[in-house]
């Protein structure tokens, strides 16, 4: 993959960070915050937005320019399979996207999701030609089967929804990402700044979906441009391949390539 293309199910997007439409201070800075963060695709959920106000200045989608960006409906506040596959089918229906971020929530004060659900869900909606990209755990085995059931990408959670902690599991997405190779895997959830965003491209991810690390900052807009910045570093220097680490020092000009004068 080229740094600046992500791949989901044949279709391609000119960044890797994609971002979230909730928890901003109003809708102007969610706009901004967008732009800032040149974000090709943008989460919104389909339970949370008024789909009858579509074009009358009320909604968050008349602020969302789609001829540049993106949609990627989702099921959050979804608790059950049946109910994840009702609200993806109306928000195709609506004329929002093939595209789904699929969330079975499982547990209330965690927001960690229902594997049982997930894999049930996804497994209707990709035969119902759904783009299905599951939100799930660091669990290498469920990652597995959600690819195996036919999900365009999987998206390990990073960290609980919200909290900003950054990498909490850095070996089992290590290990999830060595595995799962041969469709993307975006990691979902846990980033609170440009560190921890970085952070997870260099350790490999295909990108990263963040909302309130960006709509929660003090200064929304600047956060995004900085989210921007670090997903791109993270992902060049990925891919260049860092030094390997060592515990003692290595001279950068070493003594034998010097010549003495004795004169």
């Amino acid at each position: 993959m080229k740094t600046e293309s992500l791949t989901i199910g044949g279709r391609s997007y000119s960044s890797r960070l994609i971002v979230g439409t909730g928890k901003y201070p109003d809708l102007d800075i969610m706009r901004l915050s967008i732009d800032a963060s040149g974000a090709a695709l943008v989460t919104v959920a389909v339970r949370r937005i008024d789909l009858s106000q579509r074009g009358g200045g009320r909604s968050l989608l008349d602020y969302i320019d789609t001829s540049r960006v993106a949609l990627l409906p989702n099921t959050a506040g979804c608790t059950t399979a049946d109910e994840a596959v009702r609200v993806a089918r109306l928000g195709r229906e609506a004329g929002l996207s093939d595209l789904v971020k699929l969330e079975v929530i499982g547990d209330e004060r965690t927001l960690f999701p229902d594997n049982e659900g997930l894999l049930q869900a996804t497994r209707v909606l990709v035969k119902e030609g759904f783009t299905v990209l599951p939100y799930t755990n660091d669990d290498l085995v469920v990652a597995k089967r959600l690819r195996d059931a036919g999900a365009a990408a999987v998206m390990p959670l990073a960290a609980p929804i919200g909290s900003g902690l950054g990498i909490q599991n850095a070996v089992s997405l290590r290990l999830l990402l060595e595995e799962i190779r041969d469709l993307p895997v975006i990691v979902d959830a846990g980033v609170g700044t440009a560190s921890d965003a970085a952070m997870v491209m260099e350790i490999g991810a295909d990108g990263v979906l963040m909302n309130t690390g960006i709509a929660g900052a003090g200064e929304p807009i600047k956060m995004a441009r900085s989210m921007r910045l670090a997903v791109e570093a993270g992902r060049l220097a990925y891919e260049s391949g860092r030094i390997p680490k060592k515990l003692y020092a290595t001279a950068s000009s070493p003594m034998e390539r010097l010549v003495r004068d004795d004169s």
